[in-house]
């Protein structure tokens, strides 16, 4: 037993390793944002469809169903847009730290899905927050239109995650992101048809990026996705959480390694960044420690 939770906990810090490298992979990528998304969601909507029917999941829902999937889906594809649109911005480094502004979002955002009283330590930490974007803001100005599309993302991240809150409630996973997929490459679809868009250069794609592609659409989409709810059977959402939280760290690191000297910043940016993260990894650790106390509660 201690093998496998042993196992499946270094599992999920590749799984995080891997969701780190997605930024790098964007920057890699020649295509501009739209069309790297497109391919992006409709290579990793092949890959999981052919999963779920190996698995011969059910992919039969309700229209009603089916027509929350596709307001989930136009908000994730409009995240990777903004996310991707970021990165060509500014960089990987500046996109990463913003993201993670995205567990704040999420603290504003549940009150109103959930029905839930605003908390006081979730309104504090996001004035802290606030400070580390000021710094970042302060040092690198010529990065704004960047962080401003990486705050965009970041929401758009959190309202995703707290709207799929309830769906995985109701239906597998698995189903719900291959819906998901679709109907945002339908929604980037439409938009690219009535823009006149679809054109020749569109589906001209050096076999260098094909590549890449192919890596971020399998390996960072479709099995990163996959692994994740799997290894959570044997490992707690502390755990989980925690790790998480690693991603922007592993990815700044990333690309520093692959991308040089492009991502040098200043000990000004860091500084903002850090605040950041910290107070990201305080804020679920503070939330699953009164988790765990109501559960031992409950339970006397």
């Amino acid at each position: 037993m201690r093998n496998d939770k042993l196992l499946n906990y270094l599992h999920l810090h590749l799984i995080v390793f891997i969701w780190g490298f997605t930024a790098v992979l964007g920057a890699l990528i020649t295509l501009e944002a739209i069309p790297l998304v497109w391919y992006r969601m409709l290579l990793a909507a092949i890959i999981i469809f052919v999963f779920l029917k190996f698995k011969k999941e059910n992919l039969k829902f309700s229209f009603k169903t089916l027509g929350a999937f596709a307001v989930a889906g136009v908000i994730i594809a409009l995240h990777w847009l903004t996310f991707f649109g970021a990165i060509k911005a500014s960089n990987v480094s500046v996109t990463l730290a913003i993201l993670s502004t995205g567990a704040f979002f999420t603290s504003l955002l549940e009150p109103l899905f959930y029905k839930r009283k605003i908390i006081v330590y979730e309104v504090l930490f996001g004035l802290v927050v606030v400070l580390g974007l000021y710094i970042i803001f302060d040092v690198e100005s010529s990065y704004t239109f960047g962080i401003i599309l990486a705050l965009i993302s970041a929401f758009l991240s959190a309202l995703f995650s707290v709207i799929n809150g309830k769906f995985v409630l109701k239906h597998k996973a698995s189903a719900i992101s291959f819906y998901e997929l679709i109907f945002g490459v339908l929604g980037i679809s439409i938009y690219l048809a009535f823009a006149g868009k679809f054109t020749t250069n569109f589906f001209t794609v050096s076999a260098h990026d094909w590549i890449y592609l192919l890596i971020l659409a399998s390996v960072c989409t479709a099995y990163a996705f996959i692994a994740s709810i799997h290894v959570m059977k044997w490992i707690s959402p502390y755990t989980v959480m925690l790790t998480i939280n690693m991603e922007p760290v592993y990815g700044i690191i990333l690309a520093l390694i692959v991308l040089g000297d492009s991502e040098n910043m200043s000990p000004q940016f860091y500084y903002g960044a850090a605040i950041i993260l910290v107070t990201v990894i305080a804020n679920g650790i503070i939330k699953i420690t009164q988790e765990r106390k109501r559960r031992r509660l409950s339970n006397t």
